[in-house]
């Protein structure tokens, strides 16, 4: 009977050591869990909705208008917060009224259509982004602490873009949030 104890014991000890060698490099440096916490970026996301975050993508990749990102909260590191780049590094970024107005770094300008908008804030920003910041904001305007209040985010404050959503069930999806049309 102890032989048979100490077999178990010695397979679970081994199973356990390669779960770690195997889960915890993915985890660290390919995606982690997320779960929404607020009405920021509704309607795209509801609070309570479980994510898994790309980590891989930025680092040989640099994020693009309209992905929705999970990035460290610049007033307190400890917290993280997603939500929609609105505009890139070296851009300048106007909003006058509901319009979000973007002058490229080679002087084009667009404004955005952004029809995942449904609760809108009248604003006037304008700020011109230095080489390595990104202008955010939530889907939900009215309810989002974004670049607005608290100006650009830093590339090293992004951990990565949505993913995949996994929960609930009924709203699995690839890429969510993804807008091609920004």
């Amino acid at each position: 009977m102890n032989e048979k104890i100490g077999n178990f014991l010695k397979e679970l000890i081994t199973f356990a050591a390669v779960a770690v060698v195997i889960v915890l490099p993915i985890r660290i440096f390919i995606a982690q869990p997320f779960i929404v916490s607020g009405e920021s970026m509704f309607p795209t996301f509801e609070s309570g909705q479980y994510l898994i975050v790309d980590q891989l993508s930025y680092r040989m990749g640099e994020p693009v208008r309209g992905d929705v990102v999970v990035f460290r909260y610049p007033q307190d590191p400890s917290k993280f917060f997603i939500k929609r780049i609105i505009a890139l590094p070296n851009e300048k970024i106007r909003i006058e009224g509901k319009n979000v107005i973007i002058t490229m770094t080679d002087g084009t300008e667009i404004t955005l259509d952004e029809p995942y908008i449904t609760l809108e804030k009248e604003n006037n920003i304008s700020e011109t982004l230095n080489d390595d910041e990104y202008f955010v904001m939530g889907d939900n305007r009215l309810a989002s602490l974004d670049s607005r209040v608290w100006g650009p985010l830093k590339k090293d404050m992004i951990t990565g873009r949505a993913w995949l959503r996994l929960l609930p069930v009924d709203k699995i999806d690839f890429l969510p949030g993804e807008f091609n049309k920004l």
